[in-house]
């Protein structure tokens, strides 16, 4: 009666002949009951993948560099689930649903493919957020997965919560660029477009007028900053001597770098070197440095030197130009999209300043203030490290003099400029003067630029650096 009972009974699947005992009904019945009440709670929850969508420029794998959840973790839609990095930029992946975490796919370091789950969330599945075809049976380059994702971009469209996010704060969807797929407005755009708008614009402050502290600012920190060129900080790491080769995968920057630089042999360089007297931008600079700090803004000299390219590249657009594969056509940019290098934790990086060409020199210094802040924390977008044009490597922040810069494709020209150096020079009259002296090299791509217009190109940038009251004269 026992063995009858047992097989009728599908919660239990194999018995062995040693195991069998003698049970009454009544508790056969109340296991049966457990067993059922087990699975109408898990049947209340539905477990979908998110899934890594294509992020552009034909990325096709990503190194997870840091996850902000972990499994248990509930999460929300638009919250950060990990950052990744491909070999071009670093892109923060965003949460779609709301629900918990159940299951993390990769760890960190991992490499992620896309269209591969990154990570399995529970969700309620009687509010109806998704259904689970969507995400585990459609293609992995869902149209609605790529608005869950931080990536730069340049159209207007936007989801219900990013609309209603932007009603809530009185914003103009049509005045904010949009940076997810199809350049789509993401709940970040909104935010950013907030942020300076109360940073970024600030009014006149009447201490501006006030002598006295803006002398103090010109004349105090002179001294400390040639110290510090000649007594270079030694870099304070532990060093550890194993006393075993290690080797290491080619990921993130320095494999774009590996890419990148093997495209350059492929160009035959020509290089250009000159000098160029900074005296009266230097001055310029301290006089309108006070003014940029009171507008929330660091100016250094680099938008002066992106500006002045841009003046010469209005008269020399060949350098603003890019070579096809196979040599056989030359287009010129329409927009100076002018790259600046620089050294990160993460290695170089060349992210550009959109449309110089149509900025002010202040309107420069306020989107390099912003790409040297993401780049510290490497959280440059895709948009803001593609589509240059022209590139200004500053490598006397490091201190160089001199140096043969590599072209970046599909780029046709790049400049690396020194260190600048109070040298002894001459005036008109054989006078010996204090002069602020900076070198610049140029590199450039012989098949399409010759050295009499790279020399002219130089000598026109040079003389709006050393004569910058002549840029007002060109500047629109």
């Amino acid at each position: 009666v026992c063995i009858h009972r047992v097989r009728s009974c599908s919660s239990i699947r194999f018995i062995k002949s040693k195991h069998v005992c003698v049970f009454d009904k009544s508790a056969l019945k109340f296991s049966h009951q457990q067993r059922l009440f087990r699975t109408s709670a898990v049947s209340c929850g539905q477990i979908v993948q998110f899934k890594l969508s294509d992020i552009g420029e034909g990325i096709t794998e990503v190194t997870v560099k840091e996850w902000y959840i972990k499994e248990g973790d509930s999460v929300s839609q638009f919250d950060s689930i990990c950052e990744v990095q491909s070999d071009k930029a670093s892109v923060t992946i965003t949460s779609r649903y709301d629900g918990v975490i159940r299951k993390l796919h990769y760890s960190i370091d991992d490499i992620a493919f896309v269209g591969k789950p990154l990570v399995d969330i529970e969700i309620d599945a009687s509010k109806g957020v998704a259904p689970e075809e969507d995400v585990v049976e459609t293609p992995p380059m869902s149209h609605e997965e790529h608005t869950h994702q931080e990536i730069k971009g340049h159209k207007t469209l936007a989801t219900p919560a990013v609309r209603r996010l932007a009603m809530e704060n009185n914003i103009k969807l049509s005045e904010v660029v949009g940076t997810g797929k199809d350049n789509r407005i993401l709940k970040e755009d909104i935010l950013n477009y907030l942020a300076k708008q109360t940073g970024a614009i600030l009014p006149p402050s009447p201490k501006a007028e006030i002598v006295p502290p803006l002398q103090k600012t010109e004349t105090v920190p002179a001294a400390p900053k040639d110290k510090a060129w000649k007594i270079p900080v030694p870099v304070s790491r532990p060093i550890a001597f194993s006393g075993k080769d290690k080797t290491e995968p080619v990921t993130g920057f320095q494999k774009a770098m590996v890419k990148t630089m093997s495209a350059a042999l492929k160009i035959p360089h020509f290089g250009y070197c000159d000098e160029i007297d900074l005296t009266q931008l230097v001055q310029l600079r301290e006089e309108l440095k006070p003014l940029a700090e009171l507008r929330g803004v660091k100016l250094s000299f680099m938008p002066f030197f992106i500006k002045a390219a841009s003046l010469g590249l209005l008269q020399y657009p060949i350098l603003n130009a890019s070579l096809d594969e196979n040599c056989q056509n030359v287009t010129y940019k329409a927009s100076h999209n002018i790259g600046v290098a620089m050294d990160t934790e993460q290695g170089l990086i060349v992210p550009n300043v959109k449309n110089v060409q149509v900025c002010s020199v202040f309107d420069i210094a306020v989107e390099l203030n912003r790409l040297q802040s993401l780049g510290s924390a490497g959280q440059l977008g895709t948009s803001d490290l593609t589509g240059g044009t022209f590139t200004l490597s500053n490598i006397g922040t490091i201190g160089g003099t001199y140096a043969k810069p590599v072209i970046l494709p599909p780029e046709v020209a790049i400049g690396a400029l020194g260190k600048i150096q109070v040298l002894p020079r001459f005036n008109g009259k054989g006078e010996v003067f204090k002069a602020q002296i900076m070198n610049v090299s140029w590199s450039a791509d012989h098949r399409v630029i010759d050295g009499a217009t790279m020399a002219r190109f130089s000598n026109l940038w040079k003389s709006y650096l050393e004569n910058p009251a002549s840029m007002l004269l060109d500047l629109k």
